[in-house]
């Protein structure tokens, strides 16, 4: 049964500069796991830390419930791959993958037999005795993951592995990798600042600022249900208004703001707002309308301009309030909008979330 992971309030400094702060956290075994956020975060120092290459200034990292303070990489269940790969160019692809069981002593028929089960795994049975070289960059991924699974790791830790591939590439490999999960059943903690990485391939993503967690949850309810003003602004596109609080009942939250027009959404984490809170309501471009009799949440705005990018229209608008992007589907038909177009804008209270103002992902 693979092990769980958990960091117990760990906090890791370097000299007066703290790169994690506080991260108490729990991993199930079996779980894809991500830890999302911007470059400089401490989410790489956080992997760092599980996989032993550094330890922390306070806290504990257990896996399967043991203490790993004083034990090194070597010595871990875990296995590391990282941004470069690291292949070797010399050797052929099977010995490529067998190479950490040879450092363990083990015999080379026994190496043979158990990179050929992993070529197997990972789609590539029959290309053993080839030369990395002459691999798809694709294709020396999936290599590294079986170089990797070959020690029979408990927990396989992953450093923004695609993001070296192109566009296209990395849409494949996010669904093999899921796949290849699934099928071993392993732990995997995945690194990434890429939002459609974590949220297609994740049972749950960490999104972290600045060596701070600010959410952890289902990747659904990270992008429509964001706790923070950073997970709102990070996570996605969003338009972000913001005004003082004029009343709140239940879960639904007034919002009054500076031009005079009060709009209404969602307490975000189920919190209770005063009147005169400073808050942010966000909306998701695709979840803002064009506006008819009947629509609530009225926002008059002016086309600035229109980029078309095959399925979808990405409309940006000049409203009283602030700049916004509205999304609409290519339904087959000639645009009707064009820049310098009076319109009205409405959205749903039920699907707009209102945050207390703070800081924001940088665009």
């Amino acid at each position: 049964m693979t092990k769980t992971v958990n960091l117990d309030h760990v906090t890791i400094r370097f000299g007066s500069y703290t790169a994690v702060d506080n991260v108490d956290l729990s991993i199930a075994g079996g779980e894809f796991f991500s830890f999302l956020g911007p470059s400089g975060c401490g989410k790489t120092t956080l992997l760092r830390c599980i996989s032993g290459f550094v330890e922390p200034t306070a806290g504990r990292v257990l896996i399967g419930g043991k203490d790993m303070r004083g034990i090194g990489p070597n010595k871990r269940p875990t296995a590391l791959i990282f941004q470069n790969l690291a292949l070797f160019p010399l050797m052929s692809v099977a010995d490529n993958i067998a190479f950490p069981l040879e450092v363990r002593g083990v015999s080379k028929r026994d190496r043979r037999r158990r990179a050929d089960q992993l070529l197997e795994l990972i789609a590539l049975a029959g290309q053993g005795d080839k030369k990395v070289q002459e691999l798809s960059g694709g294709q020396r991924q999936r290599v590294a993951i079986a170089r990797a699974l070959a020690v029979e790791p408990d927990i396989l830790l992953l450093d923004e592995p695609l993001s070296a591939l192109d566009l296209k590439l990395r849409q494949h490999m996010r669904t093999e990798l899921r796949a290849i999960q699934k099928q071993v059943g392993l732990t995997f903690i995945y690194i990434t600042h890429d939002q459609g990485e974590a949220l297609i391939m994740s049972d749950r993503v960490a999104v972290m600022s600045a060596g701070v967690i600010e959410q952890i949850d289902v990747p659904a309810a990270i992008y429509d249900r964001p706790r923070t003003s950073f997970v709102a602004s990070f996570v996605g596109e969003t338009n972000a208004l913001h005004g003082k609080v004029g009343a709140q009942e239940d879960d639904v939250v007034a919002l009054d703001l500076p031009s005079g027009r009060r709009v209404f959404g969602l307490a975000g984490g189920n919190r209770r707002y005063r009147p005169g809170d400073a808050c942010t309501i966000f909306i998701r471009p695709e979840q803002l309308k064009l506006a008819t009799a009947e629509s609530f949440n009225r926002l008059p705005a002016s086309v600035i301009d229109i980029e078309f990018e095959g399925s979808t229209r990405h409309i940006r608008l000049e409203a009283e309030e602030a700049q916004l992007r509205l999304t609409l589907m290519n339904e087959g038909t000639p645009a009707s909008l064009a820049p310098g177009d009076r319109l009205e804008l409405s959205f749903d209270p039920e699907i707009a979330s209102v945050l207390p103002s703070g800081p924001m992902a940088k665009a």
